[in-house]
């Protein structure tokens, strides 16, 4: 787990990162008893719950919005020292009630069938829109199609919806706020060279720089200077920029190490997903294993200029404790799956006849 406070070095250690590192190791210390704790249980016993569990995750996104608000942000709820996002709750909690609408339903078979999935999907998403957190809201349409692939829909009727999401971008372009509006408009005219912009250019500017710096070894092997100290500022460099910090640090061949590790850690989830003949437990393993795979494009794609900058951690190395204790969980359910791929059905799940097809 990387923890940096903003990217700035001076020879001594990241400012602060003392404090930050004891507060984030309370909710490693939470996070991972959670895991297998996760795991004690069958996996089948939390699917009866799984609709309860999502309304109450609903609920507490409209508590949020009776929160104080953080840099004009309704996102957390307060619980003594430490703070709960609601949202890392409604991602796994989307993922399981999914899960249970579709394991043994073939009206998602449907273009009409699909339209239940779709307004269970967007609750949780135009909640948290309003918080505002695009990021976040982001994660789950590819979730939604993920899962609806793997139970079986046809993908000609998955094209037909995405053809009328696209044609209605405009309508959501309208939605979006001056802020975010601003942040896709960055993406467009990025500049590379010369003093760092003002505005939301500045993050994507600065984040380029601190990849730069790391070469192809990083600062720790080929050491670095100190001749332009404002290149070496990157805010967020805890959270949203982590990957960043991997980057200046151990250069090109950490950031694809990084990645090899997430890789091979998305392979197996689908190997799991695979092995499994129950058909909740398949979709289950399917909708975290795409959940925790679009949260790593995102974040990767957004520090090198790929994507919109968006408050979008980088899943078990951003600093976090709600992203970190939900990380956790949706890989305690992973394994949970993989101890438990017996039979529920006599035949594979999602396979249908050639007159279904």
């Amino acid at each position: 787990m990387l923890m940096g406070l903003s990217g700035i070095r001076r020879g001594d250690e990241l400012v602060g990162a003392g404090s930050l590192a004891s507060r984030q190791t309370v909710w490693i210390l939470m996070g991972i008893p959670a895991m297998f704790i996760t795991t004690l249980v069958s996996y089948r016993r939390y699917r009866d719950w799984s609709h309860l569990l999502f309304v109450v995750s609903i609920l507490l996104l409209v508590v949020v919005y009776f929160m104080p608000s953080r840099n004009g942000a309704h996102r957390w709820i307060p619980f003594g020292l430490m703070d709960f996002q609601p949202s890392e709750l409604a991602k796994i909690s989307f993922i399981m009630a999914l899960a249970h609408y579709l394991m043994h339903r073939r009206n998602y078979r449907t273009l009409s069938g699909l339209i239940v999935p779709f307004l269970i999907t967007l609750v949780p998403v135009a909640l948290i829109l309003r918080e505002p957190d695009l990021g976040t809201s982001l994660l789950f349409l590819p979730v939604l199609f993920a899962m609806l692939f793997a139970a079986g829909a046809r993908p000609r009727h998955l094209a037909v919806i995405s053809l009328l999401g696209t044609a209605l971008l405009p309508v959501l372009w309208l939605g979006m706020s001056a802020e975010q509006r601003s942040r896709v408009v960055t993406l467009m005219v990025q500049k590379d060279t010369g003093p760092a912009p003002r505005g939301d250019g500045y993050h994507l500017h600065q984040s380029k720089q601190m990849l730069t710096l790391g070469k192809t070894w990083g600062s720790e092997v080929e050491g670095m200077t100190l001749d332009d100290p404002a290149a070496y500022h990157l805010p967020a460099g805890r959270t949203d920029f982590v990957f960043c910090l991997v980057g200046e640090r151990w250069g090109a061949v950490g950031c694809l190490a990084t990645l090899l590790i997430y890789l091979v850690l998305f392979a197996r989830g689908l190997m799991i997903a695979a092995g499994t003949r129950e058909p909740y437990g398949r979709l289950l393993a399917v909708g975290i294993v795409v959940l925790l795979g679009t949260q790593m494009l995102i974040n990767t794609g957004m520090t090198v200029g790929l994507m919109p900058i968006t408050g979008m951690t980088l899943p078990l190395m951003s600093y976090g404790g709600s992203s970190l204790l939900a990380t956790c969980v949706a890989l305690g359910l992973l394994i949970n799956i993989s101890m438990r791929p017996g039979y529920e059905v006599a035949h594979d799940p999602f396979v249908f006849s050639k007159a279904e097809v």
